[in-house]
């Protein structure tokens, strides 16, 4: 009965894929976050890039992700898309570079929400869920300020045939910032996305000079603002060969979710 209620779940949300095939003229982008593929092929190593980050820009203009074989971690913010490496230096993305997984929308501010006093991750993120107005919709969030803490990582490129993503975050870069100026830059993601996208929060961070950054494993906020895009659309793009045609989408894979995560 669970794997039948994930199908339906899948097979409801893909029935608006369709929408990442039309001109952005046609669809109302501002409100759509555009995902490349899913959280759960990433995890079984589907690590190819399939799509080109020139068609990705066409869909936002914040959002987190990845690289081919797995060459980092991407964030999207104003429109600039930068890779952190596992050298932990923020580089310009090329058009022609590729992505995996990534998640993306145009960011239009909905709500904006007082943080305070946050001294790790699971704090801030109970604050932020204390104003989200519904539990079932996708949120993009953006946190700009001075952070007295931020805890980041990357993951160096992976060869193949390629491991899982429980096995290659076993040789990340650990970063640590510390009154570090910069972005936070993410997305809330609801219960009922599991195996598409993370549930809960993902973030990203990046330093006001766009040098620096990564994946947040942990961050403190004294006082910030956090901005909050609300997104009532989604849709995807899932490749179209390759080793995503044969894994095996059907797995609880939550519990290896969140290890990785933290």
């Amino acid at each position: 009965m669970q794997m039948k209620g994930k199908f339906s779940i899948i097979g409801a949300l893909l029935s608006v894929i369709i929408l990442a095939s039309l001109p952005c003229a046609q669809c109302a982008d501002d409100d759509v976050l555009f995902q490349v593929s899913t959280i759960d092929a990433l995890l079984q190593g589907v690590l190819d890039g399939f799509f080109t980050f020139e068609d990705l820009k066409t869909h936002g203009d914040f959002g987190i992700g990845t690289f081919d074989s797995l060459d980092g971690e991407m964030i999207a913010l104003d429109g600039e898309y930068y890779q952190v490496k596992a050298d932990g230096v923020a580089y310009p993305v090329q058009s022609n570079m590729t992505s995996p997984f990534s998640t993306v929308t145009y960011f239009q501010v909905d709500q904006t929400v007082a943080v305070q006093n946050a001294s790790n991750f699971t704090e801030l993120s109970r604050q932020l869920d204390e104003e989200l107005p519904s539990r079932n919709a996708f949120y993009a969030v953006r946190i700009d300020g001075t952070f007295p803490y931020i805890k980041t990582r990357s993951v160096p490129k992976q060869d193949k045939p390629y491991p899982r993503l429980a096995d290659a975050v076993k040789n990340q870069s650990v970063f640590e910032f510390h009154n570090a100026t910069g972005t936070v830059v993410g997305i809330w993601a609801p219960e009922f996305s599991e195996g598409l996208n993370v549930p809960g929060y993902h973030f990203h961070f990046i330093t006001e000079d766009r040098k620096a950054g990564g994946h947040i494993l942990d961050l403190q906020v004294d006082e910030a603002e956090a901005k909050v895009d609300i997104t009532a659309g989604f849709a995807m793009q899932l490749p179209t060969t390759g080793d995503f045609y044969n894994v095996d989408l059907t797995q609880d894979l939550q519990s290896e979710l969140e290890t990785i995560e933290k």
